[in-house]
C-alpha cells in the first residue's frame, strides 16, 4: 500500500428517475461521494446538479453530495446561496458545491440572458456573495452585476462558514479563482502532467493549502479495445465533438487493471480526490458500475 492519506471516490448519478437507488447503491458499496453535472439545455440530456443531489440526500445517510458542477453564473447569486444552504441543512452537513463558468454551449447563456463573455466576473462575484452569506447574518452588496442591502439566509448552511466550494474549470482564470474561493481544485479533461502543473500554480497563488481532485470520465470493460470505443463514442455525442483521439489522454478507459493503472498516473500527481462519471452506452451502465466497483475501486483504495 501507498503512504499517504486515502484517496476519495466519487461516482456521478446518470440517472433521472431513480436517483434515490442509485446514490443507496453508491452508499453502499462505499463511494465517498454522489455527485452531479448539470445544464439547462446541451447536446444531451442532462439534470439539474442541486436538485438531483436534493434527491439522493433524502435517499442517503453517509455519502457526501458533490455537484460537479453547479454552474454558478446562470444563477442569480443570492438565490444559488439559498440553495446551497437548503441542501447543507436538508443533507445534514454533507454537501461540497463544485462551480463551474461553463460556455461550451453559449444557447443556454442566451436563453437564461447571461452573456457568455461575463461568466467569470459573475462566477467570482456569486462566490463572494455566497461565502458572505453562509455565516446567516446580514450582508449587504454592491458589485457589477447584484446589489442588495441587508440580505441574511437563515437557516445558514450546517457547515461553517459555507459547505467547502471545489473550483473546476482548465483555464489560469479558474486556478486564480481556485486559489481564492476553493477548499480543492478540481480540473477536468487534464492529463497527469497538467493536474502536477496547475495544482503547483494553485497552491502558490493561495498561499494555503488546496486539495488537488480530478473529474473524469471512465469506461472498463473485459475487453480494453471495446471499453476505449465506448468512451469515444460517449463522449463525442455529449460533447459534440471527435474524441476518437482524445479518450486515452482525457478518460480512464480500458481493463480493470488499465483503469487502476491510468488512475495511478493521477494520484502520483497529487490528486486525493477523483470524481468519475461513467461514459458509456445506456445499456451497459450497468455492467459499467459493477465492474468498476468490484475490481477497479477496491485497488483504487490502495493507491
Amino acid at each position: 500500500m501507498r503512504p499517504g492519506p486515502r484517496l476519495e471516490v466519487g461516482m456521478s448519478l446518470r440517472t433521472f428517475d431513480d436517483i434515490g437507488a442509485a446514490a443507496r447503491r453508491y452508499e453502499e458499496l462505499g463511494y465517498d461521494y454522489v455527485t452531479c453535472g448539470e445544464h439547462v439545455s446541451f447536446h444531451s440530456p442532462m439534470p439539474n446538479s442541486l436538485i438531483s443531489l436534493s434527491v439522493a440526500a433524502g435517499a442517503t445517510s453517509t455519502i457526501r453530495l458533490l455537484s460537479a458542477i453547479t454552474l454558478a453564473p446562470l444563477y442569480p447569486p443570492v438565490l444559488l446561496a439559498k440553495m446551497v444552504a437548503a441542501l447543507d441543512v436538508a443533507s445534514r452537513g454533507r454537501l461540497t458545491l463544485g462551480v463551474g463558468v461553463g460556455g461550451e454551449y453559449p444557447p443556454e447563456f442566451e436563453a437564461c440572458s447571461v452573456p457568455v463573455a461575463e461568466r467569470g466576473a459573475r462566477t467570482n462575484e456569486a462566490l463572494e456573495i455566497l461565502t458572505r452569506l453562509g455565516s446567516g447574518e446580514p450582508v449587504s452588496y454592491e458589485g457589477k452585476f447584484t446589489r442588495f442591502p441587508d440580505i441574511t439566509i437563515k437557516p445558514p448552511p450546517v457547515q461553517r462558514p459555507h459547505p467547502p466550494i471545489w473550483v473546476s474549470g482548465r483555464s489560469p482564470a479558474a486556478m486564480r479563482r481556485a486559489a481564492r474561493f476553493g477548499a480543492a481544485w478540481m480540473p477536468y479533461m487534464f492529463t497527469p502532467d497538467m493536474v502536477a502543473e496547475s495544482a503547483a500554480q494553485v497552491q502558490a497563488l493561495a498561499g494555503r493549502p488546496v486539495r488537488s481532485a480530478l473529474l473524469i470520465f471512465f469506461c472498463v470493460h473485459r475487453d480494453g479495445q471495446t471499453a476505449r470505443a465506448m468512451a469515444a463514442e460517449g463522449l463525442t455525442r455529449q460533447y459534440g465533438q471527435d474524441f476518437s483521439r482524445l479518450v486515452d489522454r482525457y478518460a480512464l478507459a480500458g481493463t480493470p487493471d488499465e483503469v487502476v493503472g491510468q488512475a495511478r498516473r493521477f494520484t502520483d500527481a497529487g490528486v486525493s480526490a477523483l470524481m468519475v462519471a461513467s461514459a458509456c452506452p445506456a445499456a451497459y451502465l450497468n455492467d459499467n458500475l459493477a465492474l468498476f466497483a468490484a475490481e477497479v475501486l477496491p485497488a483504487l483504495r490502495d493507491v
